[in-house]
C-alpha cells in the first residue's frame, strides 16, 4: 500500500514509513464507523488521499517552525499526511463537522503525531496567523479567500511566500479569475504519472 508513497517521497524516514502504513487500518476502521471518504473510495486512499495530499510538499517543503492551517481538513486531509511529512511544523486542523474532527485527532493520536492540532470549528472563527492555508476543494477560491485572508502572517520563513495552496480538479477558468495575475495553477499530473491526477492541480495564491 505505501509502495505508491515511496516511489515519490523515496527519502521518508523508517518513523515516517511506519506511520503512512498505519493509516491503512486506521482509515478503514474509523470509516465504518463515520463516512469520512466515501465508501467507494476507501480503497484508494494512498492515491487519492494521501498522495493527493502530500502534491503540497512536492510545491514547498515547509521549513522548521512553519505554522500551517488545515482549512476544512474533514477527517485529516491534506493536514495528516503533510505533518507526517513534516514533523519540525506546526498543522492545526479545522473543520464545522465534529465527528470528522474525531476521526483526525483519533488518527494523528494513534500514530504518535505530536505537531497537529484538531479542533472543531468554522474557519470564520480561526483568529490565528499561520504561513500557509492548506485545503482540498473545500468551496470556491474566492470564498475561500475571503474567509483566510485574515489567517495569512506577515512574517516570511519559507522560500515561497505566505499564501494559501489549494487542491482542486476540473476547470476553474471562472474561480481563478479574479486571481489570474498572481495564482499559479501547476498539473498534478507533472509529478505523478497515475492517470487519477489528470486534470488534478494545486493553486497557489499569494497572501
Amino acid at each position: 500500500m505505501t509502495e505508491i508513497i515511496r516511489k515519490y517521497f523515496p527519502h521518508l524516514t523508517p518513523r515516517q514509513e511506519e506511520q503512512i502504513a498505519a493509516l491503512d487500518t486506521l482509515y478503514h476502521d474509523w470509516n465504518a464507523k463515520i463516512n469520512v471518504i466515501s465508501r467507494k473510495d476507501i480503497d484508494n486512499l494512498y492515491e487519492h488521499h494521501i498522495l493527493h495530499s502530500l502534491a503540497i510538499a512536492k510545491r514547498i517543503r515547509f521549513r522548521e517552525g512553519t505554522n500551517v492551517l488545515d482549512f476544512g481538513t474533514g477527517g485529516g486531509f491534506p493536514g495528516i499526511p503533510l505533518a507526517i511529512l513534516f514533523p519540525e511544523s506546526n498543522f492545526k486542523l479545522i473543520d464545522g463537522t465534529g465527528k470528522k474532527i474525531k476521526v483526525a485527532r483519533e488518527i494523528a493520536d494513534s500514530i504518535g503525531l505530536e505537531n497537529v492540532l484538531p479542533m472543531h470549528q468554522r474557519g470564520e472563527e480561526e483568529k490565528g496567523k499561520f504561513d500557509f492555508i492548506v485545503s482540498r476543494a473545500v468551496m470556491p477560491l474566492p470564498e475561500l479567500m475571503k474567509v483566510v485572508k485574515k489567517n495569512i502572517a506577515c512574517d516570511q520563513h519559507n522560500v515561497l511566500p505566505n499564501g494559501v495552496l489549494v487542491l482542486k480538479g476540473g476547470c476553474l477558468d471562472e474561480e481563478l479569475r479574479p486571481f489570474r495575475k498572481i495564482a499559479e495553477k501547476t498539473e498534478l499530473s507533472q509529478w505523478f504519472d497515475e492517470a487519477w491526477f489528470k486534470e488534478k492541480y494545486l493553486i497557489y495564491v499569494p497572501g
